[in-house]
């Protein structure tokens, strides 16, 4: 037998092209709209594979210009193309703290996939699904891995805040070998990812493991830690040579109609945190939370997708999105409009509330809503919607949950009058990061407002980097270090 005999040629970018993009393997919408297991069930090995085939390992790939990570994503897929799943683990690990999130609840189709080459003729690489597919490849299979042993400067950093952002830079940070803390107020880690996200979308244990990956790479966590409270970001600062705030933006926002204080309004905040983080789906928990039978979540974006559906898994016969404008306009992922619609979520498009109706106990048993026309575009670039005068109707239902935006929380700017805020009470920052105090930086949702997982990510990123060079006494930082900062993007109230 020769040398060549029995291996595979290459295919040819040509070839490449008449590859169909791959299905997500996911649980059936009858079945999953009764369970709180992962709706998307990952890729099989050789689905993962032939989606590799498909890209085309473009010589400017614009895919890396477009994650705000700075993912290096043809060279992790070459590898995986090539049958390296570590060395595809280690490249994708070495660009982003976090893939196994990411892989879940990245809205790629705005991002990477968006500028994929492909996308000109049909359709884009999957690449969130092959990211999702190595991350989980490398959480099962940690020893495949090279241990990294950095020189320790020293230097230590604290990180107020589990969440994206904050795990992000703690991450980039650790590897630089300095000694990083990170705090937080709740008893878990993981931020938005744990108290926001549904266990549907993303497991609690991905994220788990995820913050256990980053503990053992040396990064110190401190729970039950309020920072303007427990500590004040003075006290800090003595102790630290340079803070990261990644506190998010979660305080909820309200509708301001007549009826908002009744019982059976929740916040999503709150609905999706007694859920999420305490557990309130489990007969066994100890959280009590209202199981609506006929829910309303008002609100366009993910959270309102995820309040929607966790209503459906919570045992709602009917659960009612009401928005105000189009079904062109909704901010959700395609992919949570999609998994929404099959689980059996109605959509009430141009419509907003105007009042919550009760019975004489003060229980909600309706929402009052106006007919709505879109005009002329706003500020975000969306057409503005008008109520249409005589339009009102009333959906019948027993749970209300508001989901139109989330704001900064003052607990931890007000314990520190130095650090300058905007208008909206976010604190402003420099192009690197760094507030009104020296050597605190800060990024992620109380710098941006409400926007998505990987933008924090981002910030969280670029600002290590920036730290790093504070740290080392380079200032300002070399252009690399603030290198393709993505624009503020309209306020999305999802992930």
């Amino acid at each position: 037998m020769s040398e060549t005999e029995g291996v595979k040629a290459p295919l040819s970018n040509k070839e490449r092209m008449t590859i169909d993009r791959v299905a997500m393997p996911e649980q059936a919408g009858d079945a999953r709209a009764h369970n709180f297991g992962e709706v998307n069930l990952g890729l099989t090995y050789q689905l993962a594979m032939l989606e590799a085939e498909r890209c085309i390992q473009c010589p400017k790939p614009f895919c890396v210009d477009g994650c705000p990570v700075r993912v290096d994503i043809p060279r992790f897929i070459k590898s995986l193309r090539d049958g390296d799943l570590p060395a595809a683990a280690e490249s994708l690990l070495g660009d982003n703290a976090l893939p196994c999130v990411t892989g879940r609840v990245c809205p790629q189709e705005t991002q990477c996939e968006q500028v994929c080459i492909r996308a000109k003729k049909g359709n884009p690489v999957a690449i969130g699904y092959l990211e999702r597919f190595v991350a989980d490849w490398a959480q099962a299979n940690p020893d495949a891995l090279p241990t990294a042993n950095p020189t320790q400067t020293g230097k230590k950093v604290g990180i107020v805040g589990s969440g994206p952002a904050g795990l992000t830079a703690a991450g980039e940070l650790v590897k630089k070998g300095h000694d990083v803390t990170v705090f937080e107020a709740f008893h878990a880690p993981g931020g938005v990812l744990i108290y926001g996200i549904p266990e549907f979308r993303l497991p609690k244990d991905i994220v788990q493991a995820e913050v256990d990956r980053l503990q053992r790479a040396g990064v110190k966590l401190e729970l039950d830690a309020i920072v303007g409270r427990t500590y004040t970001i003075p006290e800090l600062r003595e102790d630290y040579d340079a803070l990261f705030l990644a506190v998010g933006a979660g305080l909820p926002v309200f509708m301001n109609v007549p009826g908002e204080n009744f019982k059976g309004v929740y916040s999503a905040n709150e609905y999706l945190t007694r859920v999420n983080l305490m557990g309130a789906w489990s007969p066994n928990s100890q959280t009590p939370i209202l199981h609506g039978q006929k829910v309303v979540v008002v609100g366009g974006g993910n959270v309102a997708m995820d309040s929607v559906r966790t209503g459906r898994r919570l045992g709602a016969e009917e659960a009612t999105i009401v928005y105000r404008r189009s079904a062109d306009e909704l901010p959700a992922r395609k992919e949570e409009v999609h998994h929404a619609k099959d689980e059996g979520v109605r959509f009430e498009f141009l419509a907003a509330p105007v009042e919550v109706l009760a019975d004489e106990n003060r229980w909600v048993t309706g929402l009052r809503c106006i007919r709505m026309e879109l005009g002329e575009p706003d500020a975000s670039g969306r057409r503005r919607p008008k109520a249409i005068p005589g339009s009102e109707f009333v959906i019948d239902c027993d749970l209300v949950v508001v989901a139109i935006g989330t704001k900064a929380n003052p607990l931890l700017t007000g314990s520190a009058p130095e650090l300058n805020v905007n208008e909206w009470g976010y604190l402003i920052t420099d192009e690197y990061g760094m507030s009104s105090l020296p050597g605190v930086f800060a990024g992620g949702d109380i710098v941006r407002g409400a926007a998505t997982v990987i933008l924090a990510m981002g910030d969280g990123k670029r600002s290590a980097a920036a730290i790093d060079s504070w740290l080392n006494g380079v200032w300002p930082p070399p252009p690399e270090a603030n290198a393709a900062k993505p624009k503020k993007e309209a306020a999305v109230a999802g992930n």
